[in-house]
């Protein structure tokens, strides 16, 4: 299985890029992971909604440019389906079963995902109605996917 994380913005905090390291380490004996990041854009405090949109348009343009028509893609979206991790890990399994053998998670930047790619999207994923930064959630991420390949195999981690 290979696991694409295509996401906005560069991870600049040193704690956040050795959690991602670790857990790149930890998922390399289940799937192959890659990481993707697209610049960027800078908002102004008061934007307006137009702008709000031309803002995750311009970063939605720049994410498709890595979705292929092959691959199972998942956003993380506040209005995506909330799921426990047993569910999670279930869903991914369901996933690999029916023949999709590239998932592509799709974290958008601070004003979220363009609709372009919510549209796109096979699955639309909530981790939680609340906010939360983009670099914390791409650990998030990682980390659950871990989770869900543990819970996969039956190996102790998950409880």
């Amino acid at each position: 299985m290979k696991v694409t994380i295509l996401c906005v913005g560069k991870i600049k905090e040193d704690f956040y890029r050795k959690a991602i390291a670790e857990y790149s380490k930890r998922l390399s004996r289940y799937c192959k992971l890659e990481i993707l990041e697209v610049a960027d854009e800078k908002t102004p405090d008061s934007a307006s909604l137009s702008e709000e949109a031309q803002i995750t348009e311009a970063e939605g343009k720049r994410l498709f440019r890595y979705i292929r028509e092959d691959m199972y893609v998942i956003a993380l979206a506040v209005e995506g389906e909330a799921l426990d991790s047993v569910q999670m890990s279930h869903a991914l399994e369901q996933i690999a079963l029916h023949g999709k053998s590239h998932l592509a998670f799709v974290i958008g930047g601070s004003l979220g995902l363009p609709d372009s790619i919510l549209n796109r999207a096979d699955w639309k994923l909530s981790f939680s109605k609340m906010t939360f930064p983009h670099q914390l959630m791409r650990v998030i991420l990682l980390e659950q996917i871990y989770r869900s390949y543990r819970i996969m195999h039956h190996e102790p981690y998950h409880k």
